[in-house]
C-alpha cells in the first residue's frame, strides 16, 4: 500500500491509525429558568426547571450505558442542570466548558420571530460555537479502543446548531429546529466518521404538563 506521497505503508501501521470505537454524544439541554433575569446568575433554574433535570437525570441512569464523560456549559442553567443529572450519576466527573455558553451562532435564514441579536453577536459567538462543535463532535481518534458515551449539557441555539452541522444540513436553517427544556438528544458518530441522529429532544419520559419551551 502506498501513502499520498507514494511511500510504501505497513497495513498494520495503517490498521492502529484506523479508528474502531463509536463516540455516542447525548446533547441535553438545561431546564426551565427564570426569564425575567438580566444578567446569567438571575437566569437560574424555577422550580419546574429543576424538576425536569430530575427527570432527565433519572432517564439517563435508566438507560444505564456506560457513560465516560459529563460536560456542560458554564452558564447558571446549564451548571444547575448537569450538578442535578450528576446526583443520578456520582461516579463520573464533571467538567465545564465555556465554549458551550449560549449564543447566536449563525445568522438564521429565514430571519423568525423577534429574535434578531445585533451582527457583532454572530461574529463573536458563531467562531466560539463552532469551535465547540469541531472540539466535541468528531469520531473516535485510534487509540480509543471502546465506545463512549458522553454527555453534554448546554443550550438550545448551540444543539441546535450542532445537529444541523453534523448531519451536513444547511447551518443556517438551525433556528427552524425546536427543542424542549431538558431534552436529550442523541448524536452517533461511528469510526468511518459517518453521522446519525437517534433521536432528537426527547422529552418522552416526562408526564405532558412538566414540557416546557421557549
Amino acid at each position: 500500500m502506498k501513502d499520498e506521497n507514494n511511500n510504501d505503508v505497513n497495513d498494520e501501521d495503517v490498521k492502529k491509525q484506523t479508528p474502531t470505537a463509536t463516540r455516542h454524544i447525548i446533547l441535553i439541554r438545561h431546564g426551565q429558568y427564570n426569564l425575567n433575569g438580566e444578567t446569567d446568575e438571575e437566569k437560574y433554574l424555577t422550580d419546574l426547571g429543576r424538576k425536569q433535570a430530575d427527570l432527565t437525570g433519572g432517564r439517563l441512569k435508566e438507560l444505564d450505558f456506560p457513560y465516560t464523560r459529563l460536560v456542560s456549559s458554564t452558564m447558571t442553567r446549564a451548571i444547575e442542570t448537569c450538578d442535578l443529572i450528576h446526583k443520578f450519576l456520582p461516579d463520573l466527573t464533571v467538567e465545564r466548558n465555556d465554549l458551550l455558553r449560549e449564543g447566536a451562532p449563525i445568522p438564521p435564514e429565514p430571519p423568525v420571530g423577534h429574535w434578531r441579536p445585533e451582527v457583532y453577536q454572530f461574529h463573536r459567538d458563531g467562531q466560539r460555537i463552532e469551535a465547540a462543535f469541531r472540539q466535541f463532535i468528531h469520531r473516535a481518534t485510534p487509540e480509543q479502543k471502546t465506545d463512549s458515551y458522553e454527555i453534554i449539557v448546554c443550550h438550545a441555539n448551540v444543539i441546535r446548531y450542532f445537529v444541523c452541522r453534523a448531519l451536513q444540513f444547511p447551518p443556517d436553517g438551525w433556528l427552524r429546529l425546536s427543542l424542549a427544556h431538558a431534552s436529550l438528544t442523541w448524536i452517533t458518530v461511528r469510526p468511518s466518521g459517518r453521522v446519525s441522529l437517534r433521536c432528537y429532544g426527547d422529552s418522552g419520559f416526562m408526564e405532558p404538563n412538566k414540557v416546557t419551551y421557549s
